[in-house]
C-alpha cells in the first residue's frame, strides 16, 4: 500500500513524528519505583537513549522503519497485544494519509486491498484539509473551540474487490503545535475574519503560510467498520436518483449492485424486480428502465401458475415473506413441480436467490430479487439484512409507481380526455368539496360554463376518402398481380387443377377491383388471400427449387406486420398521420401565445385533418376582467393560425410520400352559448336546445355547397369563413384586410351564400386565397426522413 507524505506541501503544518510525551510518561513511572512497572520503564528508556530523534522528532519516514520494534515497545500500552487481531488502529498525524505501528487487523485489511491501493480520506480535498489543519492550530495553540469535526471515512476494498467503508476517529492527546519563524501572530480580529470566510482559501494561507507550524508527536487513528451503515445511506441517496431523469438508469443500477455487494459482502451479487399484477394473477417485467426480472422466462408477462406451482405461490403470496433458494441445484432435485423455474435460474447462472416481497398498504407490488452465481451465498440468515433495506426500497418503488401513474394520467389527459388548464380550476374546486368532506354523500355536480363565445376551425384533408380507396385499390391490384405471376409460374411447372382454379378466381377479383371498389372489397380480398391463397403457398411441397424460390420471393415483398402488399396504404397512412401531427403541433404551439391574451377553453381533434374548438367568456376565468376585445383578438389569432397551418402544409407537401390537398374553414357564431361537461361521455358539449344549432352547423358545414351550385364552399389553398350576420361579415372583412396587408391573404375576396342545411338557413361565406410565404417554402434538400426528424425535435 502506498503512503501519502505529500500532504505537508498543502498544509500549514510540518509533521515531526515524536514520542516525547510517551517518554515523559515513562520517566514519571521510572521515578515512582512501583515494582515491575518502574523496572520496565527504566529498561525501555535505556533502549531509547541512543536515539534522540525519538524525542526530538522524525521527519523522514525511513527512520520509522529503522526503529520499528522500539516504537512498537514504546506504544505497547496504547496498542495492547491482546487486541491486535480485533482493533483497526494505527499511529498517524491527523488528516495526513499515512500510518505506522498498525495493528495486525489493520495490516491485513491493507494487504487485501493490494499494493497499488492508495489510502485517502473520502471527499477530503486540499481546501478542506488546509482549513482543518488551521483549525487544529487555532484550537490547540490559541485556545479556540472551532467545531470542525465531521464524519470522515476510508473506503478500502477487500480481497474480492467489495468496497468496505471505515469510520475514522482521531486521538490527538500526544500532539503539540509549535510555531516556526514563518508563523504569523493571529489576533482576535483575524480569528473573527477567518470564522466568516471558510471559502476564502487564500485568506487562510495568508494567516497560516504553508509549513509555518510544526505538529510534533503522533496521533492515534481508530477505524470502525461502518460498511452496512454507509451502504444503507448510499442506498437512500441512489434511490432518490432513480427519479432524476438526467441520471442514467444503468449507472444507478451498477451503483445499487455495488451497495448490495457491500451490505452482503458478496462480490457477484445482482439485483432485479418482478412486478405482480394482482388483478390478472401474473408476473410482469418491471416498468423501470435499467432493472430486469430474473423470474420471467424471456418475456414481459407470465401467469403466476406458469412460473411456480400452487404450493410455492401460497408460500410467496400468503405470508408475504422472503422466498429463499440457497441452493438452486438442490431445489431442482427436490422440487419437481418447480423444476422449470429452477432450470431457468441455472440458465442465467443463478445458484442462490432471495425474492423479497414489496408490500405497501397491504398490497403486494412485486418481488425484489437478489441473486448470486454461488450456491448458499444467499440464505435465510443473511436475508435478514434486507429487513433494514426493504422500507426504503418499498417507498421508492411505490413512489415510482405513483409517478408512473401520474405520467399515464398525463398522457391520457393530453391525448385522450384532456381537461384544459383554463377550466381545470372548476374541476379542482368540485373535487376538493368531496375530499374535504368524504363522509358526506355528495353527488358530483355537472360542470357548466355559461355565456361563452364559441370559435370553430378546421383544416381538412380534401378527398381523403377517395385517396384512401385509391391506395387500397392499388395495393390489392399489385398483390393480385404478384399472386397471378406466382400461380401461373407454378401451373407451368406442375399442372394442378387447384392452381388453375385460383388463377381464375384471382383474375375475376382483379377485374372487379379495376371496375369499382365497394365498402367490403378490401376485407373480402384480404380474407381470401389470408385463408385460401397463403396457406397453399406456405405449405406447397415441391422439389422444384425455382417454384420454391418464386414463392419465397413473393413473401419477401409483403409487409412484415400485415403480411400483405401495403405500400400505398402505408404511404397514405403516414402522410395523413404526419399532416395531422404537424398541424396539431403548430396549433398547440400557437395556443400558448393565445392563452396569454386571456384564458379560454381549447380542444382539438385529429380526424382526416385537425379540428379545434375555442370557448371564451367571463365564466371561463372569473378572476380575470373579460372584455369583448379578447373575443375579437382571439378571432384574429384564429385566422392567423389557420394561415400558418396552411403555409406549413405547403412547405412539407413536396416531401410527403402521398400527395394530398387540404382545405381550411372557420365558423363564426356571435351568440353566447353554454357548455356542459358530460359526465357519461367525459367531454364538453353545448348545453340547451337553442345552442344545439351551433353543433348541427359544425357537423355539416364542411360538406356544404355554394347555394345554387355543385361546388363545395371549401377549396384548396383558400380560407373559408362561414357566418350568418352582417356585423360578423364586416368584422371579418377588417381582419382579412389586415392579413392582406401582412401578405398572409390574397387581395380577391369571394362572397356567396351557403346552401340551406337541415334546420339551418341563411348562412353566408367569405373565401380568400392564402398566400404562402416564400420563406416557408421547402428546401429542395428536405427529405421525408428530415421531416420526421424535424417533427420529433419540435415535439
Amino acid at each position: 500500500m502506498k503512503m501519502d507524505w505529500e500532504n505537508e506541501k498543502y498544509s500549514p503544518l510540518v509533521a515531526s513524528i515524536s514520542f516525547h510525551k510517551v517518554l515523559e510518561t515513562l520517566e514519571k513511572i521510572a521515578d515512582s519505583d512501583v515494582d515491575y512497572r518502574s523496572e520496565y520503564a527504566k529498561a525501555l528508556l535505556k533502549h531509547t537513549e541512543p536515539f534522540p530523534e525519538l524525542r526530538d522528532g522524525i521527519t523522514d519516514l525511513r527512520e520509522l522503519d529503522k526503529h520499528q520494534n522500539l516504537i512498537k515497545n514504546l506504544m505497547a500500552d496504547l496498542f495492547p497485544t491482546a487486541l491486535q487481531k480485533n482493533e483497526i488502529k494505527a499511529a498517524t498525524i491527523p488528516f495526513f494519509n499515512f500510518t505506522f505501528n498498525r495493528t495486525e487487523r489493520f495490516e491485513k485489511i491493507l494487504k487485501n486491498a493490494g499494493s497499488e491501493f492508495g489510502m485517502s480520506i473520502r471527499n477530503f480535498e486540499e481546501h478542506e484539509f488546509y482549513i482543518f489543519s488551521c483549525c487544529l492550530i487555532l484550537n490547540s495553540y490559541y485556545g479556540q473551540k472551532f467545531d470542525f469535526s465531521r464524519p470522515l471515512f476510508y473506503d478500502i476494498p477487500d480481497e474480492d474487490g467489495v468496497m468496505k467503508h471505515y469510520r475514522i476517529l482521531y486521538n490527538a492527546d500526544f500532539l503539540e503545535i509549535i510555531p516556526t519563524e514563518k508563523a504569523k501572530t493571529i489576533t482576535p480580529e483575524d480569528i473573527t475574519l477567518l470564522m466568516n470566510n471558510f471559502d476564502d482559501l487564500s485568506l487562510w494561507k495568508d494567516k497560516f503560510p504553508p509549513g509555518s507550524w510544526i505538529v510534533k508527536g503522533f496521533g492515534i487513528v481508530s477505524l470502525f467498520d461502518a460498511t452496512s451503515e454507509i451502504a444503507i445511506s448510499n442506498l437512500k441517496s441512489n434511490l432518490l436518483l432513480i427519479n432524476n431523469s438526467d441520471t442514467k438508469k444503468e449507472v444507478i443500477k451498477e451503483q445499487l449492485e455495488d451497495i448490495f455487494r457491500s451490505i452482503f459482502n458478496i462480490p457477484d451479487i445482482h439485483i432485479g424486480f418482478t412486478e405482480v399484477n394482482n388483478e390478472d394473477n401474473s408476473f410482469k417485467a418491471p416498468p423501470f428502465k435499467g432493472i430486469r426480472s430474473h423470474v420471467l422466462f424471456d418475456c414481459d408477462e407470465m401467469e403466476c401458475s406458469e412460473v411456480f406451482c400452487n404450493q410455492t405461490l401460497d408460500t410467496m403470496f400468503g405470508g408475504k415473506k422472503n422466498f429463499i433458494i440457497s441452493d438452486v441445484e438442490e431445489f431442482l432435485a427436490n422440487k419437481e413441480l418447480d423444476a422449470r423455474f429452477a432450470e431457468h435460474l441455472l440458465s442465467q447462472d443463478i445458484r442462490s436467490i432471495i425474492l423479497a416481497p414489496i408490500v405497501k398498504n397491504d398490497r403486494l407490488l412485486g418481488f425484489f430479487e437478489v441473486v448470486s452465481s454461488k450456491a448458499r451465498e444467499l440464505n435465510s440468515i443473511n436475508a435478514v439484512k434486507l429487513d433494514y433495506i426493504l422500507p426504503y426500497l418499498t417507498d421508492t418503488i411505490d413512489r415510482n409507481y405513483s409517478e408512473l401513474q401520474n405520467e399515464i394520467d398525463a398522457i391520457i389527459q393530453n391525448e385522450y380526455t384532456a381537461i384544459h388548464n383554463s377550466v381545470y380550476w372548476k374541476f379542482r374546486d368540485e373535487a376538493l368539496k368531496h375530499i374535504a368532506d368524504p363522509d358526506k354523500e355528495l353527488s358530483y355536480k355537472e360542470i357548466v360554463f355559461k355565456e361563452v363565445y364559441p370559435l370553430y376551425g378546421q383544416i381538412d384533408i380534401k378527398g381523403s376518402s377517395t385517396a384512401r380507396n385509391d391506395s387500397i385499390e392499388k395495393d390489392l391490384i399489385r398483390q393480385i398481380e404478384k399472386l397471378l405471376s406466382v400461380f401461373r409460374f407454378i401451373h407451368k411447372q406442375e399442372k394442378l387443377p387447384l392452381i388453375q382454379q385460383h388463377v381464375y378466381e384471382l383474375e375475376n377479383m382483379e377485374n372487379e377491383l379495376k371496375n369499382s371498389l365497394k365498402a367490403d372489397t378490401e376485407s373480402i380480398v384480404q380474407s381470401y388471400i389470408a385463408t385460401e391463397i397463403h396457406p397453399i403457398l406456405e405449405h406447397f411441397d415441391t422439389a422444384n427449387t425455382e417454384v420454391h424460390d418464386k414463392i419465397e420471393d413473393y413473401f419477401k415483398t409483403l409487409d412484415s406486420k400485415v403480411k400483405m402488399v401495403y405500400d400505398c396504404r402505408k404511404d397514405f397512412d403516414e402522410t395523413l398521420s404526419l399532416i395531422n401531427k404537424q398541424m396539431a403541433a403548430i396549433l398547440d404551439q400557437k395556443q400558448v401565445e393565445a392563452q396569454a391574451f386571456f384564458p379560454h377553453y381549447y380542444e382539438r381533434f385529429k380526424t382526416d385533418g385537425v379540428e379545434h374548438n375555442l370557448y371564451i367568456g367571463a365564466s371561463i376565468s372569473p378572476k380575470s376582467n373579460y372584455s369583448p376585445l379578447y373575443l375579437s383578438n382571439l378571432r384574429l389569432w384564429q385566422m392567423q393560425a389557420m394561415c400558418e397551418m396552411e403555409s406549413e402544409y405547403y412547405r412539407i407537401r413536396p416531401t410527403l410520400p402521398y400527395d394530398l390537398d387540404v382545405t381550411s374553414l372557420i365558423l363564426v357564431f356571435s351568440s353566447p352559448i353554454s357548455i356542459r361537461f358530460r359526465m357519461d361521455e367525459k367531454r364538453f358539449d353545448v348545453d340547451g336546445t337553442y345552442n344545439a344549432r351551433y353543433e348541427v352547423v359544425k357537423k355539416r358545414i364542411d360538406k356544404a355547397y355554394i347555394k345554387g351550385t355543385t361546388k363545395r364552399i371549401t377549396e384548396k389553398g383558400k380560407l373559408t369563413i362561414v357566418y350568418s350576420q352582417k356585423q360578423e361579415e364586416m368584422e371579418y372583412r377588417r381582419y382579412i384586410q389586415y392579413l392582406q396587408h401582412n401578405n398572409m391573404l390574397d387581395g380577391v375576396v369571394e362572397n356567396f351564400e351557403v346552401e340551406d342545411l337541415q334546420g339551418v338557413t341563411g348562412l353566408k361565406a367569405l373565401r380568400v386565397d392564402i398566400l404562402y410565404n416564400n420563406s416557408q417554402r421547402p428546401n429542395e434538400a428536405l427529405s421525408y426522413d428530415d421531416l420526421i426528424k424535424e417533427f420529433s425535435e419540435k415535439k
